[in-house]
């Protein structure tokens, strides 16, 4: 499909040569950004056009709503880089020392970097990634086999409580399951991945253990980094320790936190907004028909456009003064682009057929230009896994709330909802869930390596890829143990 973009000639005045900072922008992270954050950018665009001053939290920003400029300024990496030491009121001092963003974007990891080594770091991950986003090699088969038992697994056990009954499935499906399958890839090799993808997910819910939960985190990686550059095996950091021998421990350690964090929370999230789309009856034409002829990747591509789970990016920065909308950007001024605010645009909405089974790709959801998602094959294909087994598994499944009761959590930069409580009801054969062995304290901490070594060398096909199904599934033991308490305490 062919997607031209026309110039309404419509706007409000341009204000040419006002300063960002003289512009008394108005906060964005409001209670009505919570709650219904396309009114905001409704009257965002009203007021200003295509491009609007905000305050994040304290700082000013562009914030830039329409499709052609967000296109435009993703496109163009030279003109608008990223990189934090492009930021003008960041280097003369006017950035608060505790800005509450400032932590998440001075980890220097391959979303956030700008400069010349940019450009070797993302091509080691392009060769890292490409061996698991691949569906012809062997490691993006085992990747699938292991996520398809990770998810009959978290439904299985989600069948203890019951045949039918009443389930979070955010907590017990959607959030688990790319966590487990970020594991996999990261290819821990003790039972630690369990306790970090713990701390992964204390520190999502950004609550008040998530400052020692990514400390632990952090250390637990610095840990993974160093053991997968002295033996190396077949996983994702050895690939890209390999792929760029120059990384430090803390370098590579950084770029794990930034692919667990991202499969986790991202493909989290696109689970949990297509199993709403479906099931709540939104779309109706469009993405049931999608399922029900087997076209999940469609489906999902589908609800990205209506609602991403990475509603904001990371900031960029003008180079020089550009005009951008209705404004002029200043050198140096950050500039957010707005993927959910870019769909809603009414130059691209109105282009997009509504009943159409097959939609457009143009979406931003996985940005655009040179600087796209690397990872976005990867989670698509395990979003894609999860979606088929729930509707494979479930022989009915419906909302336990309105649609518009459903409770969302924003950030700057994601939107997703903090639960999914759904009433369901399980068909087919049910499948087996070992209960984990009976062994003392003492003797599984003195053996715990040993038992992880022996059932990695017994169920997996190659060196450092975390067995698929079996009794090594069940050392997740606190996530486990999570998880069932979530299930005896809602069912």
């Amino acid at each position: 499909m062919e997607f031209h973009l026309v110039d309404d000639g419509e706007g409000p005045p341009q204000p040419d040569g006002t300063r960002l900072e003289d512009l008394a922008p108005q906060p964005l992270l409001t209670r009505d950004y919570e709650t219904r954050p396309e009114l905001v950018y409704e009257r965002l665009r009203k007021h200003h056009g295509p491009v609007a001053p905000v305050d994040l939290l304290g700082v000013p920003a562009w914030l830039v709503l329409g499709y052609r400029e967000s296109f435009e300024v993703l496109q163009n990496d030279a003109a608008w880089p990223k990189g934090l030491e492009n930021w003008r009121a960041r280097s003369e001092g006017l950035v608060p020392a505790d800005w509450p963003l400032g932590p998440s974007l001075e980890v220097n990891h391959v979303l956030i970097q700008g400069g010349p080594g940019y450009r070797t770091l993302r091509g080691a991950w392009d060769m890292a990634l490409r061996p698991f986003q691949d569906p012809r090699n062997p490691q993006a088969k085992r990747l699938r086999a292991a996520v398809t038992g990770y998810a009959d697994e978290l439904i299985t056990l989600l069948g203890q409580g019951g045949r039918t009954g009443l389930a979070d499935l955010s907590a017990q499906f959607s959030r688990p399951l790319p966590l487990m399958a970020a594991s996999h890839l990261l290819g821990f090799p003790t039972s630690r991945g369990d306790d970090a993808l713990m701390d992964m997910w204390r520190v999502l819910d950004a609550g008040p253990d998530a400052e020692p939960a990514l400390e632990r985190l952090l250390v637990t990686l610095c840990d993974l980094a160093a053991t997968k550059i002295e033996k190396p095996g077949d996983d994702f950091p050895s690939h890209l320790a390999a792929a760029h021998p120059e990384l430090s421990v803390d370098a590579l350690a950084r770029e794990l936190f930034m692919l667990l964090g991202m499969v986790s929370d991202h493909v989290g999230i696109l689970i949990s907004n297509t199993v709403v789309e479906v099931i709540s009856g939104e779309s109706e034409g469009g993405v049931r028909t999608a399922l029900s002829a087997g076209m999940v990747r469609e489906t999902m591509n589908r609800v990205v456009m209506r609602k991403p789970p990475l509603v904001n990016f990371v900031p960029r920065f003008a180079t020089e003064d550009t005009r951008l909308g209705n404004y002029t950007v200043r050198a140096g001024d950050p500039v957010w682009v707005s993927a959910a605010a870019a769909h809603a645009d009414p130059v691209f909405a109105a282009r997009m057929a509504p009943d159409s089974s097959i939609s457009s790709r143009a979406h931003l959801s996985w940005g655009a230009g040179p600087r796209q998602c690397p990872a976005r094959e990867l989670a698509s294909a395990i979003a894609a896994v999860g979606v088929s087994r729930l509707f494979e598994r479930f022989g009915h499944i419906e909302l336990a709330l309105p649609v518009d009761q459903l409770p969302w959590r924003s950030s700057p930069f994601m939107r997703g909802l903090r639960s999914l409580p759904v009433r369901y009801e399980l068909t087919g054969p049910e499948l087996p869930v070992t209960p984990p062995p009976a062994v003392d304290a003492a003797r599984a901490a003195d053996t715990s390596d040993a038992a992880d070594t022996a059932d990695v060398s017994r169920e997996s096909d190659a060196p450092g890829v975390a067995a698929v199904t079996g009794p090594s599934a069940w050392r997740r033991s606190s996530l486990w143990r999570y998880l069932t308490g979530l299930i005896r305490s809602g069912n």
